[in-house]
């Protein structure tokens, strides 16, 4: 039985977690100061990022890992902020695309510098280029296997 709690995964699986709550700590000055949580951050990078700076609600709820009501909320609270808007398909009545707004962008770029000086300081930067390209292409393996419905978006 010992050899299980010796188990280097338990090992692996404890240092992710503990590096992730770690990481999270860090941040939280930078999300009180902008008034924005890791979540808000988390969506409107996605949109950022994504083809016109919109995705279908369904795909921001994957990639975000929210239930359906869970997006509702944050679009609602992230459109009422002004940072996103809500816009219909012109292919398909029944979707909806979350769309990253002027003022969401703007909100985004004023807290990214200071996010990013925080990833910066407590994780990129404490790597060499290549213990970060591996860490980054091990990741990507991971969460293609585990959730290949996070890279997924539809038009």
């Amino acid at each position: 039985m010992d050899d299980l709690f010796a188990d280097p995964r338990l090992t692996t699986m404890g240092l992710l977690f503990e590096a992730h709550e770690g990481l999270l700590t860090k941040l939280e000055p930078v999300f009180k100061e902008h008034g924005i949580s890791g979540l808000d951050l988390n969506a409107l990078t996605r949109l950022s990022r994504s083809p016109g700076r919109r995705l279908r609600m369904s795909d921001l709820a994957t990639q975000t890992s929210l239930s359906t009501s869970g997006i509702t909320r944050l679009v609602d609270r992230l459109a009422r902020a002004g940072l996103v808007e809500r816009a219909p398909c012109p292919d398909d009545r029944r979707t909806i695309f979350t769309v990253l707004t002027p003022s969401g962008a703007d909100r985004l770029a004023a807290v990214l510098p200071d996010y990013l000086a925080v990833i910066d300081r407590w994780f990129t930067g404490l790597l060499t280029p290549e213990q970060l390209t591996a860490v980054v292409d091990g990741l990507r393996i991971i969460r293609d296997a585990a959730r290949p419905e996070a890279t997924h978006t539809s038009d």
